[in-house]
C-alpha cells in the first residue's frame, strides 16, 4: 500500500521531518529512521550558492534538487516551495513541475517579493486575496489529491499575531490541507497558534536555531498539537561548523590526521553510500559473478 502522508498527519503522533538538500543527506536522513523529508530552499542557497535565504534559488534549481533526492529515497517529500515563483499561473508551473519530481507536499507562503527566511527582519506580505488564489491554483493543478498544499503565513512579522490567524483562517478555507503560521516569537504564541486553529487543519511548525521562535522538543511540539515539525537548516549548520573546523585543521597541520576521528575514511564513506550493492548490481546486469 502506498504510503499517505494525508493520512499519516490525521494521527494524533507529530511527524518530525529533517531538513535535506540532496541526495547525501536525504539518504542519511531516511538511514536514520525519518518517516519525512523537508527539502529547504535555505538551505539549498546556503549550499548551493553559498549565499543567504533571500529568494535567489530558482524554481528550476529546487526541482532539479527534488528529482535527485527521489532517485536516491522513497521517503515523502515535503518541498519548500517559496512563493510558487510569481503568480497563481506560476504557482501552476510549480506544482506540476515539483510534483512530476517526486514532491508529496509544497509548502508555499504569501511573502512578496523578494522573499527571505522567515526568521529574517523587514519582510512583506501580499494581499490575502492574492495568497487565496495561489492556494486555489495550487490545488487545482495537483494530479493527485494526495499531494499536499502547506499554506504558510509571514504576518506575524508584518501585520501582526491576529492578522496572521486571520489569514491562516482565510487559507484553510481557500482549500490548503496544512497551516504553517511562520515565527511565532514565544511560547505563548506557539500555544495560540494551535489553540486558534487546531479544529481547521492540522498545523506546521519550524524549528530554526537561533531564530525568532523559541525552540521545543517534537515531544513538547506534539502535546501542544502541532501534527509537523521541521528542523530545516540545522543539517547546514551542523555540517558548515564541521567543514569550517576541518579546514582550519588542515590548514594548520598539512594532514588530515588530527581529524581523522571525526571523519569517514574511505571504506566507510563508500559503505554508507552503497558502493559495494552497487558495484555488484553492475556485475549481475554484465552476466558477471
Amino acid at each position: 500500500m502506498t504510503f499517505s502522508l494525508k493520512a499519516r498527519f490525521g494521527q494524533p503522533q507529530i511527524v518530525l521531518a529533517p531538513g535535506v538538500y540532496d541526495a547525501l543527506t536525504a539518504s542519511l536522513a531516511t538511514d536514520a529512521g525519518f518517516e519525512a523529508l523537508y527539502v529547504s530552499g535555505a538551505s539549498i542557497a546556503y549550499t548551493r550558492l553559498g549565499r543567504p535565504d533571500i529568494g535567489l534559488v530558482s524554481m528550476a534549481e529546487i526541482a532539479e534538487t527534488i528529482t535527485m533526492i527521489r532517485d536516491r529515497v522513497a521517503t515523502p517529500l515535503i518541498v519548500d516551495a517559496d512563493t510558487g515563483y510569481g503568480n497563481a499561473l506560476n504557482m501552476q508551473r510549480t506544482m506540476r513541475l515539483f510534483e512530476r519530481a517526486g514532491a508529496n507536499a509544497l509548502q508555499i507562503e504569501d511573502q512578496s517579493f523578494p522573499k527571505r527566511c522567515g526568521h529574517l527582519a523587514d519582510k512583506g506580505v501580499i494581499p490575502t486575496g492574492e495568497m487565496v488564489g495561489k492556494i486555489k491554483a495550487a490545488t487545482d493543478a495537483r494530479a493527485s489529491a494526495e499531494t499536499l498544499v502547506i499554506a504558510r503565513t509571514d504576518a506575524i512579522a508584518v501585520e501582526g499575531f491576529d492578522r496572521a490567524m486571520e489569514r491562516a483562517h482565510a487559507y484553510a478555507e481557500a482549500g490548503a490541507d496544512m497551516l504553517f503560521v511562520e515565527a511565532p516569537g514565544s511560547a505563548e504564541e506557539l500555544s495560540r497558534v494551535v489553540a486558534g486553529l487546531k479544529d481547521k487543519l492540522p498545523l506546521m511548525a519550524n524549528m530554526v536555531e537561533g531564530g525568532r521562535t523559541p525552540i521545543k522538543s517534537t515531544t513538547a511540539l506534539e502535546e501542544l498539537g502541532f501534527s509537523l515539525v521541521i528542523f530545516p537548516g540545522g543539517i547546514v549548520r551542523a555540517l558548515a561548523r564541521a567543514a569550517q573546523d576541518f579546514y582550519a585543521s588542515l590548514k594548520g597541520h598539512g594532514t588530515t590526521d588530527p581529524f581523522r576521528d571525526r571523519m569517514f575514511d574511505f571504506d566507510q564513506l563508500n559503505a554508507v553510500i552503497g558502493t559495494p550493492e552497487m558495484i555488484a548490481a553492475g556485475k549481475a546486469y554484465e552476466g558477471k559473478p
